[in-house]
């Protein structure tokens, strides 16, 4: 099914829904949840950016995390953009933490881009980073959604889901988003509809939307957007 473009809905333009990061710098609240990550989450390690010793534990496992500790993990890897918000945090500057970084260990000199991809990742939505610990939204993407501001962070990280589009494709989507291209126009290059969502539904439900569709003289689509409209702004 396939909604209303953003800005369509009268709604649109009062509702207000987070595009970055609400709770504290460090803070394993996706790593930490069990209900996601299962055992690894009484694992997981938070970075304190107002404590020197986390601090310096931050600088460890980012010098790690820069050196190709965190392989293919996806865990991990949200655990080195937390390392790398808290080190930048800790320290004062991208810049600073990179040298921090680099201090830490012996593998190669950490960057300030490396740095400041990773802890763009760990200041998305909660919403995005639970999918990111999934497994659903590769981090290496995760990391091209983080460089998209505002409602379009969010509209490319559902469209990824529902899209089913590559890294490489994130990647150029998002460029084209920060160049000025709007994001349906940007999506519509890899033949994904922005706003489209194909849903199963209980045949009675289906029974009964089809049928007061027809007799209004609607699209279900509006009649399920209008219901889920309804539905989220109670929450």
């Amino acid at each position: 099914m396939t909604t209303d473009r953003p800005g369509d809905r009268a709604d649109d333009r009062t509702r207000s829904i987070p595009t970055d990061r609400e709770s504290p710098v460090g803070a394993p609240v996706i790593r930490g949840d069990e209900s996601v990550t299962g055992s690894h989450a009484r694992r997981a390690i938070q970075f304190d950016p107002t404590d020197p010793e986390s601090v310096t534990e931050a600088a460890d496992t980012v010098s790690q995390f820069a050196n190709g500790g965190a392989d293919d993990d996806h865990l991990y890897m949200l655990r080195g953009a937390a390392a790398c918000a808290a080190l930048v945090r800790g320290v004062g500057s991208y810049k600073a933490a990179a040298e921090r970084a680099s201090e830490a260990g012996e593998g190669d000199a950490v960057t300030v881009s490396f740095i400041r991809k990773w802890a763009r990742v760990h200041d998305l939505p909660r919403s995005v980073r639970r999918q990111v610990a999934l497994g659903r939204i590769a981090p290496t993407a995760a990391k091209h959604i983080a460089r998209v501001a505002g409602e379009a962070r969010l509209l490319l990280a559902w469209a990824v889901l529902d899209g089913d589009l590559t890294v490489r494709e994130v990647r150029n989507v998002a460029s084209a988003i920060n160049n000025g291209v709007p994001i349906a126009e940007a999506l519509a290059e890899y033949d994904v509809t922005l706003g489209e969502l194909e849903l199963t539904l209980p045949p009675t439900v289906y029974r009964d939307l089809r049928q007061r569709a027809s007799l209004e003289g609607v699209e279900p689509d509006d009649l399920v957007a209008d219901a889920l409209e309804a539905s989220l702004d109670d929450r």
